[in-house]
């Protein structure tokens, strides 16, 4: 082939430069749809902000980044260059993934996710990088952009590390009586018998927040020593039973200090072994692949035969691979370019359409005059309970979006005014940010959930229905007094209550929403509804106390089951 025809076989810079800048600047200015406590259009803003924000526990983010672009620059140079006419081969396979990309970003804007539109910019980044560089760079890119995956933050983790914890807790407690030590297990608290020590074991010693950067680096092991999908993904998951056995021997090395040497000791421990989990999970992990690099046959390593061939599943012995896709002509290319950047401006359009129209969806609740409270709870229920006003602290004013609704009191019966009933509603306003997790809320305010449940509260009769499932949470939390330290014992119930549905928890409520904003286009007002009572009387008579607060209050604020 003439060097001529070479040339005209390689991508112009031209449509590659144009569907980079427009992707830019759609992820740039109409990225991201929530304006929580991140306000931001831009998603790369919203993204970074998490990998410096201690927070969030993503700091990892930058290395992950850093990571991504080794491996990329590593896979360039062991992939084979292009044969005669390659260079430009394939287009098709990098607009399909832009377009894909785009209409992801649109799901995750209209339902508020920023993680599904970080998805979708990691796609479109493969497209550019595919459209630009040809089958080559679109194979070196695959497995960096995927691994950036461990790098978006997931608030999911601290439901799966509540879990986590509690098992790491009860193992620790039992290594430490198989030892002699008769410590104290009490939820997330261990506790010496005559009381030297004590300690909350916080959500960060579950080991589940480390999970994704230790997850990370295991893959990233297995990666780079073996070939077959099936032998990395063991590695992968070899991360998640030395994470437990690495808290495991934290906690129990924490109970040891403490009860050799007091508090003190045991917070040094707590200080080193923060370490010593890293330690544990990345060693462990190194043997075992260095045991299973030793067994397995040469030609699943990642390393040169005998040869001499590249034998890394990235070194393109397949030619017929994804990487290499559908072929457009230069027509064909320069009529998908201009395909892409009119669904990027469509995009933009209707972002900023979406963005500025007014709440159409209905709330569940009855609403204040101003429209944007929900109603007043009542003062008096019967003559048996009074109502009083709790104002909505400055702090959350200041976190929570500015349209976000609020309505609560605090109920105390007059036969024995110590048994108070915190009724909380909180209703959103156009950003999903409004109400979130209320686990979390809970934690940051110093209790520790022990266990969870389901519970079903009747509708009082003049409503009608079959009643409504919360979620019950039993918290507690440690309280000083004249008399020393005292554990109080509380119960917490909340559900959501939509213009059509009242459901028993986050996700359940999160499900809905986005279906009704993708279906229906429609975002709904919804009412995070919570009761906190004392629980030192039992939790039987904490939960009629609920329902007693309920039976009198939820007419006058609640739309009827039959009316929606």
């Amino acid at each position: 082939m003439k060097p001529s025809s070479v040339n005209s076989s390689r991508p112009s810079w031209l449509p590659v430069a144009v569907c980079a800048l427009a992707g830019v600047a759609l992820f740039q200015f109409f990225g991201n749809a929530t304006r929580g406590n991140i306000q931001t259009s831009s998603l790369f803003y919203w993204w970074n902000y998490h990998w410096w924000n201690a927070d969030t526990e993503t700091q990892h983010g930058s290395l992950i980044l850093l990571l991504s672009g080794w491996l990329f620059w590593r896979n360039l140079k062991r992939e084979p260059a292009a044969r005669v006419g390659e260079e430009g081969a394939g287009a098709g396979s990098a607009v399909a993934a832009m377009i894909g990309a785009l209409l992801l970003h649109a799901i995750g804007f209209a339902v508020q996710q920023a993680r599904i539109s970080i998805v979708a910019l990691l796609i479109f980044a493969w497209g550019v990088i595919r459209l630009a560089g040809g089958p080559r760079a679109g194979c070196a890119a695959a497995f960096p952009l995927a691994f950036m995956v461990f790098a978006i933050p997931l608030n999911i983790l601290d439901s799966v590390g509540f879990w986590l914890r509690l098992t790491v807790i009860k193992a620790s407690a039992g290594l430490a009586h198989a030892a002699g030590i008769g410590v104290l297990e009490n939820g997330t608290q261990l506790t010496a018998p005559d009381g030297r020590y004590q300690y909350d074991v916080a959500a960060a010693c579950s080991g589940v927040r480390s999970l994704m950067a230790l997850a990370a680096l295991s893959l990233l092991m297995g990666y780079l020593t073996f070939r077959p999908l099936w032998l990395r993904a063991f590695v992968l998951l070899l991360c998640v039973p030395f994470t437990y056995l690495g808290n495991v021997a934290r906690i129990t090395s924490i109970i040891f200090a403490a009860q050799w040497r007091g508090q003190r000791w045991g917070e040094y421990a707590h200080e080193v072994m923060g370490f010593g989990v890293f330690v544990i999970v990345l060693g462990g992990t190194l043997i075992v692949v260095e045991i299973l690099r030793r067994k397995v046959p040469a030609r699943w390593l990642v390393e040169e035969g005998p040869t001499g061939k590249k034998t890394d599943a990235a070194a393109g012995e397949n030619p017929k691979s994804a990487c290499h896709g559908g072929s457009l002509g230069p027509r064909g290319l320069h009529a998908a370019v201009i395909g892409v950047v009119v669904l990027v401006l469509l995009e933009a359009v209707g972002f900023s359409r979406l963005a500025s129209r007014p709440l159409e969806g209905d709330a569940g609740v009855r609403l204040a005059p101003d429209g944007r409270d929900p109603v007043e709870l009542p003062t008096f229920l019967g003559t048996d309970w009074i109502g009083r006003m709790t104002p909505v602290t400055a702090v959350e004013r200041e976190i929570l979006p500015p349209d976000t609704g609020y309505s609560r009191k605090i109920y105390v019966p007059l036969a024995d005014p110590t048994r108070g009933v915190f009724f909380s509603i909180v209703l959103s306003g156009r950003d999903r940010t409004s109400i979130h997790r209320p686990e979390l809320c809970l934690v940051g305010q110093g209790w520790t959930i022990e266990r969870s449940e389901l519970h079903r509260f009747a509708y009082p009769a003049a409503m009608g229905g079959n009643g409504f499932s919360a979620t019950v949470l039993h918290v507690r939390r440690e309280v000083t007094t004249p008399r020393g330290p005292v554990v109080v014992p509380q119960l917490v119930s909340y559900w959501f209550v939509g213009s059509d549905s009242v459901v028993a928890t986050h996700w359940q409520r999160f499900a809905a929403d986005a279906w009704n904003r993708l279906r229906h286009w429609r975002a709904d007002r919804w009412a995070y509804v919570l009761l906190q009572t004392d629980a030192g009387d039992g939790d039987a008579a904490a939960l009629a106390r609920m329902q007693a607060v309920l039976s009198r209050t939820l007419p006058a604020i609640q739309i009827s089951p039959g009316t929606r």
